[in-house]
């Protein structure tokens, strides 16, 4: 994507990122439960509908981060799914599926080095890169983060303590980013794990009956809304949280 239409990595953007996996994590069990497809019939138009905001971006000259968070919410509901699908239909086990998606995020990460001029400016200007790589180690970190929030929730604090702790531990994460020297793109990728297992806690927490019991068409609608008005109503910045030369490993060639 153009760096036009790629949001900085500001407060904002992870207010935006939590609601977003808010979202995603509802829009995903809508597509299995309410309108009936299962875990692997949404995910061929899922890949579709990803290729075409990607492509429609890359024709277009209409500059939006709505590209960006559209590609987000389009991962993060196939994330779903994919979670979904290991643990319940191909039935690997938490452990498993946990342990084998953390090492898929981290060779992701590792091998996205960067070295093109247009990935240096986008680390210059303080915003992801979004190169293959990166949307790969999104999906893998969408996944990862789903079945963390179901083992969680499901298997250890319940919905309500589980988003409590979650909620706390990504504040924290967010917190310590002033303090990172080196470490930013882990950080990075960290963070975005906590936050897509705080959202699915959370998801899951507005649209169950064992939560706030809104059902999945309110949650979905209520989520996209709240995003929508960050997005809208919440300032764009170009002031990221951690110094823009240390968010990736590109240099100039």
């Amino acid at each position: 994507m153009r760096i036009s239409n790629v949001p900085s990595i500001t407060p904002r953007y992870w207010a935006a990122i939590l609601v977003a996996s808010m979202c995603g994590a509802n829009t995903g069990d809508f597509l299995s439960h309410n309108l009936h497809l299962g875990h692997t019939r949404g995910l061929l138009p899922l890949a579709l509908l990803f290729l075409a905001i990607l492509w429609i971006e890359r024709l277009s000259r209409w500059v939006t981060e709505a590209y960006y968070w559209l590609a987000i919410i389009v991962l993060r509901t196939a994330a779903t799914n994919l979670a979904d699908l290991g643990a319940h239909d191909l039935k690997l086990g938490y452990d498993l599926l946990i342990g084998a998606l953390t090492v898929l995020l981290i060779v992701a990460v590792a091998a996205d080095r960067g070295g093109k001029r247009a990935e240096v400016n986008a680390v210059a200007a303080g915003v992801p890169a979004t190169t293959p790589l990166y949307w790969l180690a999104m999906l893998t970190a969408g996944t990862l983060g789903t079945a963390g929030g179901d083992f969680i929730a499901d298997e250890w604090l319940g919905l309500f303590y589980g988003a409590a702790i979650l909620t706390v531990i990504y504040a924290a994460t967010l917190a310590a980013a002033p303090h990172l020297g080196g470490m930013a793109k882990p950080w990075y990728w960290a963070s975005i794990v906590v936050a897509r297992t705080a959202g699915t806690i959370l998801g899951d927490l507005c649209a169950s009956r064992r939560g706030l019991n809104l059902g999945l068409p309110l949650s979905t609608a209520l989520t996209a809304t709240l995003l929508a008005g960050i997005i809208i109503l919440w300032p764009r910045g170009r002031a990221p949280l951690v110094a823009p030369s240390k968010l990736g490993d590109a240099t100039e060639p």
